[in-house]
């Protein structure tokens, strides 16, 4: 997706009244930084640690309450072109993973929606008689975290790593991307690109938000202008695959 999951996280909780405005504009920063150049270990670090402490005394169960509004706000961010890919890897035959630092029940939650055979997401506060005690727990899946979190779960379920692929935009994910055959870089960050360079790693490059923002709001015009030419373009626009993504993927073991 374009940007960073936790700042949907974060503007959900600030509309449910869970979060300071304060709390929302920093998180608001963050996000622009990781747009800008990527996530670093200090600030999703410091960033677990924040939402960690918001949540003290938080019922577990207003957190799972945020997931409609969440989600409204991390779906439009998803590539079509990487959705469409999940469904064709499926279809071969393998099961496709979310994989995230964000909170697990977020993460099982966008798999379902998404039609994915599962997630892997983090631990970000103790919770005690389902009320969260705001002391950071648990597994944060994250850079080596992550790594380990994937390497836990091939064990468990007989998953061939070396047959395997991921997908990421972030240095931050190398250690995870050195585990499988089939390491891929997404839009990646710069030093990302650089190890994806020197390594041979196939990078794709899809449209940015501001470009396709533009698109949305042509869309936006042509459906003023007429209810049949919004619904073509719609049909157009729904996930696909390109020739030259099926192309790739033919030849996938």
């Amino acid at each position: 997706m374009q940007g960073s999951s936790a700042f949907q996280v974060a503007r959900a909780a600030y509309r449910a009244g869970l979060l300071s405005r304060r709390q929302l504009l920093d998180d608001a920063l963050a996000d622009l930084r990781f747009r800008v150049r990527g996530a670093t270990d200090a600030d999703s670090l410091a960033l677990r640690e924040r939402v960690a402490g918001s949540l003290a005394g938080v019922r577990q169960v207003e957190l799972e309450r945020l997931s409609v509004d969440v989600l409204a706000g991390i779906l439009p961010r998803v590539y079509p072109e990487m959705l469409a890919l999940g469904y064709a890897h499926q279809d071969a035959g393998r099961r496709v993973y979310i994989v995230t630092a964000a909170a697990q029940p977020l993460a099982a939650t966008l798999a379902r929606v998404m039609g994915f055979d599962g997630a892997i997401g983090s631990d970000l506060s103790e919770v005690i008689d389902g009320v969260f005690t705001g002391r950071a727990t648990g597994v944060f899946v994250y850079r080596s975290g992550k790594a380990g979190a994937i390497e836990a779960l091939a064990a468990r379920e007989g998953v061939d790593l070396a047959a395997s692929y991921a997908y990421s935009d972030s240095e931050s994910d190398l250690p995870m991307l050195w585990l499988v055959g089939h390491p891929v870089a997404v839009n990646p960050d710069g030093a990302l690109a650089r190890t994806a360079r020197e390594q041979g790693w196939e990078i794709v490059r899809l449209d940015r938000l501001g470009r396709r923002l533009k698109a949305t709001a042509a869309m936006a015009g042509a459906a003023a202008a007429g209810g049949m030419a919004s619904a073509a373009l719609v049909r157009r626009r729904r996930p696909g695959l390109s020739a030259a993504w099926r192309w790739r993927l033919a030849g996938m073991p």
